[in-house]
């Protein structure tokens, strides 16, 4: 017995030593988020980032066409960029019937459930508000005053990020968000950027004002988003995704038809489709196309933030404005310049400097990773 009881605490002491000396995963910065599966990981961050940058062009141009084609209302504007949430539901509830747990879901602390309700509130109104600020600032300003003002959403979203996800920045993150913003200002540096004919003081200041406020917005909800998956939803399954992305869009769904009911708008709708230049099918269909095309670039856009980070998704976002120019000139015939080039230049470069600082640290985790492994087997 004696014999025994030495040898298990032989092991035992032996266990204690090797858990002390290993110091465990550690990743290369806090604000990091550790690869699960690297070549299936970078597949899905791709795939997002398609629906982002394909959604973002597809909406612009879109909603380009309703306001040119005889559309005016900002709240349908609004509407349109929240309501197109339901085209997910039939994967959500098919994918996801097993892992809904109703046991699990009733054994849910109150408080949890509140915490939860809260976070979707607020993200959905956050959403929301910025989608009108945005409508407002497009009613009152050239589309490339509101482009410029949008360029400084990654400084808002680096700002937020900062406080709410301990963001750290690197040489090469700082570089990416130098050279995607010159890119965005850039877009703008040979177009005018006079006031629209017709618009007073009063309209123009207020056009700026919402431009800027709707930035910021956007800045903050992409960095809550981050913020809600590591604090309130803490799971690494995809179902929180689906659940951020259906219930933040619903709230917004229900506060802009709020107040698409309450500013009378509603009524106009009838009347704005009747004199719609390319017909009632097609004002039906350009709104439909451009809902789904939001949807797309929100699910991307939210399924990035759980993949990586907020401020990786924002610089994808800005990294899709200079290739709008080109959808331009596809559709609607509008001018290349050489000024739209080197934008996109440096657009691309700025990824390419955000994207090998992912590298860096998928590789520094490994390696640190590696070595943990080997010291607890000694």
């Amino acid at each position: 017995m004696d014999e025994a009881q030495q040898i298990q605490l032989h092991v035992m002491d032996h266990e204690a030593k090797g858990a002390s000396s290993s110091p465990g995963p550690v990743s290369p910065r806090p604000d990091y988020r550790p690869p699960r599966s690297n070549m299936l990981r970078w597949f899905r961050i791709a795939l997002y980032a398609i629906f982002v940058l394909g959604g973002q062009i597809a909406a612009v141009m879109l909603s380009r066409l309703y306001f040119e084609k005889g559309g005016t209302s900002k709240w349908v504007l609004t509407l349109v960029q929240c309501v197109g949430f339901p085209i997910i539901l039939p994967y959500y509830f098919i994918s996801q019937r097993k892992a809904i747990s109703f046991t699990a879901a009733l054994n849910t602390k109150p408080s949890t459930w509140l915490l939860r309700v809260f976070a979707f509130v607020y993200l959905g109104l956050l959403a929301a508000g910025n989608g009108y600020l945005y409508s407002v600032a497009f009613e009152y300003l050239p589309v490339s005053t509101v482009a410029l003002i949008s360029a400084s959403q990654l400084a808002f979203n680096a700002f937020f990020s900062y406080f709410l996800n301990s963001q750290k920045f690197t040489p090469l993150i700082i570089n990416s968000l130098f050279l995607l913003t010159i890119s965005s200002v850039l877009l703008v540096a040979n177009n005018s950027s006079e006031r629209p004919a017709g618009e007073s003081n009063g309209r123009y200041v207020l056009g700026f004002i919402c431009a800027i406020f709707g930035t910021a917005t956007y800045g903050l909800n992409v960095a809550s988003q981050q913020l809600t998956f590591r604090k309130v939803l803490k799971s690494e399954s995809f179902k929180v995704v689906l659940d951020l992305v259906i219930f933040q869009s619903l709230v917004a769904t229900i506060a802009t038809s709020v107040g698409l009911f309450a500013s009378g708008e509603w009524e106009l709708l009838k009347t704005e489709m009747d004199v719609y230049l390319l017909g009632r099918t097609s004002y039906v269909m350009t709104l439909v196309g451009t809902a789904v095309s939001w949807q797309a670039f929100v699910f991307g856009g939210v399924a990035l933030v759980f993949e990586l980070s907020a401020l990786f998704s924002n610089v994808i976002g800005v990294f899709g404005l200079p290739f709008s120019p080109i959808a331009a000139m596809l559709v609607y015939h509008d001018k290349m310049s050489s000024i739209k080039g080197i934008s996109m230049a440096l657009a691309i470069g700025g990824f390419i400097s955000y994207a090998y600082q992912q590298y860096l640290d998928d590789r520094d985790f490994k390696a640190e990773t590696n070595k943990d492994t080997e010291v607890s087997e000694a």
